[in-house]
């Protein structure tokens, strides 16, 4: 059996599934995908950006190891300081489910401009509320919201979160909803 892949930018609003709560969103709304098909890894409802698709179970069992990189840009309350991103590079202590983690160190960097992305379907907040600042973080671990409980951990929470990223995948110029069909994923 052949297998087939995906590259999609999940919107902001939008479940990382293809089934599920009758009134949600979900991503079988932008293409007639086939059967079979799975999301590798989950980008929360309220987070954007680059998701693999496939309906090759040991392909998603590779990109969800530790041995892929994912690359997210977080727009955080505040302007980040040195000793924030240091304490994300070396590891900080979020909460998963009710129990105690310390992540794995990464690495983390602030972004000297914004990035292009269009705006948002919801908007973010007013600037009368205060600066914000953008960050670089690249994990090789996805807890369940990790990103943004490490941000929170360090005093900036997270206010809109893209995923750039997986592996040498980036999301570029596909826009928010664009779905493409690729070979395979180069990993």
């Amino acid at each position: 059996m052949s297998h087939r892949h995906f590259l999609i930018h999940k919107p902001y609003g939008y479940l990382s599934q293809f089934a599920g709560e009758a009134k949600k969103k979900k991503l079988g709304e932008f293409h007639d995908f086939p059967e079979g098909i799975m999301a590798i890894g989950r980008l929360d409802e309220d987070s954007e950006g680059l998701l693999l698709l496939t309906t090759d179970g040991r392909m998603s069992e590779l990109v969800r190891s530790r041995k892929i990189e994912k690359e997210y840009y977080a727009q955080v309350d505040g302007l980040v300081t040195d000793a924030a991103l240091t304490q994300m590079q070396t590891g900080v202590e979020i909460g998963i489910h009710g129990v105690k983690y310390l992540t794995n160190p990464c690495a983390a960097r602030r972004l000297d401009s914004a990035p292009a992305f269009p705006p948002r379907t919801r908007k973010i907040r007013d600037d009368r509320h205060g600066p914000t600042s953008w960050v670089s973080i690249t994990l090789t671990e996805g807890k369940f919201r990790q990103v943004r409980k490490m941000t929170a951990a360090v005093g900036f929470p997270t206010l809109r979160l893209v995923r750039v990223r997986v592996g040498d995948i980036w999301l570029s110029d596909l826009a928010a909803g664009e779905v493409r069909e690729v070979p395979d994923f180069g990993l």
